[in-house]
C-alpha cells in the first residue's frame, strides 16, 4: 500500500511517496533513508564483483549519500554513480600497482642489465652474486653504512698489498693484520684449502687475484646503490604499459565530474 506524506519546511512543502514498510526520515535523522538506499542500490549490485568487498563499497556509498542527502530518485542514482566511478578508479590503481610490480620483478631478476645501465661508464658493475632485490630493501642509513664498510674494506686491502710490496721484516704478519676480519677469514679458508701458501708471496697473489677485485666490486656497488635502485624502479615502471590504464582513468575522472555537476545542478534547481 502506498501513501503520501507531506513534510513542511520553512520554504516549501516536499511530497514524498513511499511504501509503508520504509522508515520515515525525520528532520535531523537521515539514518533510515541511508540504510534503505544501501539495501535497494541499483548500480551497486553490478558494480561490486563477487570477489570484492561489498561492505567497503557500502561504506563509500553511505558516506556519499550522507554528504549529498538525495531528495529524489534521480539524485540517488547520480550519487550511486559517483560511488561506482570511485570504485572503478580503485580497480585502476590496483591494476597499475600490479603492472609496476610485474615490471619490478622482471627488472630485479636481470641484475646484470640493471646495474650496468645504472652506471654505464663503470667497469665490472654486473655481478652474478648480487641480488638487486636486496639493494631495493635498503634504507638510506643502510646504504650509508654499506658504502662506509665497503670503502674501509677496500682501503684495508690496498694497505695490506702496499705492505707486501714494500717487503721488510715480518711483512706477511703486518699485511695479514691490516686486513679486516672478513678478509682475513677468507684468507684463512684459502690456506686451509691449500689454494695459496701461507707466505707473503701467497698473500700478495691472493689479494691481487681475488680479494682486491671483490672489494672493488663491492665498493662500486655500494657507491652506486642509489643509482641502481633508481634504475630498477625506472625500468620496472614501464610507462608504456600503463598508457591504456591512464586513458581509462581520465575517462572515469571526466565521468565523475559530469555526474557531480549534474547532481549539484539538480539539487540547485530543486531547491529553487
Amino acid at each position: 500500500m502506498m501513501r503520501t506524506i507531506e513534510a513542511e519546511t520553512m520554504t516549501d512543502t516536499t511530497v514524498i511517496t513511499r511504501d509503508e514498510s520504509t522508515p520515515v526520515a525525520t528532520v535531523g535523522n537521515y539514518e533510515p533513508v541511508r540504510l534503505n538506499a544501501l539495501k535497494h542500490g541499483i548500480l551497486s549490485r553490478l558494480a561490486v564483483l563477487g570477489h570484492e568487498d561489498h561492505a567497503e563499497f557500502d561504506d563509500l556509498l553511505a558516506a556519499l549519500i550522507d554528504e549529498h542527502r538525495p531528495g529524489v530518485i534521480t539524485e540517488r542514482l547520480l550519487i550511486e554513480e559517483l560511488a561506482t566511478i570511485i570504485w572503478r578508479k580503485r580497480r585502476v590503481l590496483l591494476a597499475e600497482g600490479a603492472q609496476i610490480n610485474q615490471g619490478l620483478k622482471s627488472a630485479a631478476n636481470s641484475s646484470k642489465t640493471v646495474m650496468a645501465s645504472a652506471a654505464p661508464f663503470q667497469k665490472s658493475m654486473a655481478s652474478e652474486s648480487t641480488d638487486v632485490r636486496d639493494l631495493l630493501d635498503l634504507a638510506p642509513n643502510d646504504v650509508a653504512e654499506r658504502q662506509q664498510n665497503a670503502a674501509l674494506n677496500l682501503a684495508a686491502t690496498r694497505k695490506a698489498a702496499a705492505i707486501l710490496r714494500h717487503g721488510g721484516r715480518n711483512a706477511y704478519g703486518k699485511a695479514r693484520r691490516a686486513l679486516l676480519p672478513g678478509s682475513s677469514d677468507c684468507w684463512d679458508e684459502q690456506i686451509e684449502e691449500e689454494e695459496y701458501p701461507a707466505t707473503a708471496e701467497g698473500l700478495a697473489k691472493f689479494i691481487r687475484e681475488m680479494l682486491e677485485p671483490i672489494c672493488l666490486q663491492m665498493d662500486r656497488e655500494a657507491r652506486f646503490t642509489p643509482a641502481i635502485k633508481a634504475q630498477t624502479l625506472g625500468e620496472g615502471l614501464q610507462a608504456h604499459r600503463l598508457e591504456k590504464l591512464n586513458r581509462y582513468e581520465t575517462h572515469l575522472d571526466r565521468k565523475f565530474e559530469r555526474s557531480l555537476a549534474m547532481l549539484l545542478k539538480l539539487k540547485q534547481l530543486r531547491g529553487a
